[in-house]
């Protein structure tokens, strides 16, 4: 008796990987030129898969003490409630947008440079100048 190969019954299932629980959002402050918080000064990423991990924090050059509001919640671990109540709290001075993975990331902070390499290139050229320098 010989066995068929080909038979598609034949065929190894392989279990399918999980995809990585990846979350990123665009951390934004107050645009002095337009009144709004819809200037982007950093990507924070977190793995909502790893009870542990760190948040993964990429910063926009040149906004320093733009960016002080979220270096100070930034300061403290930042769990996934965090997230909330910062949305919840959006469009006062600072606001937070979550934005999907890029396709192509290789890890968490692969994908936060990549968000972060988009910002720089569309976004932010496409603002007014903030007009309060």
């Amino acid at each position: 008796m010989t066995t068929d190969t080909n038979h598609p019954d034949a065929e190894t299932t392989q279990t399918p990987t999980a995809a990585p629980a990846w979350r990123l959002w665009i951390l934004l402050v107050w645009h002095p030129a337009l009144g709004l918080p819809v200037d982007p000064v950093a990507v924070l990423g977190l793995d909502e898969g790893q009870q542990q991990s760190a948040p993964v924090v990429r910063w926009v050059p040149l906004v320093y003490e733009a960016a002080d509001p979220w270096r100070e919640r930034l300061s403290a671990p930042t769990t996934s409630q965090d997230i909330e109540r910062w949305i919840a709290q959006s469009g006062r001075v600072c606001a937070i947008e979550p934005v999907d993975v890029p396709d192509g990331a290789l890890d968490l902070t692969h994908a936060a440079d990549l968000v972060l390499d988009a910002l720089l290139a569309e976004v932010i050229p496409a603002l007014p100048p903030r007009g309060d320098s």
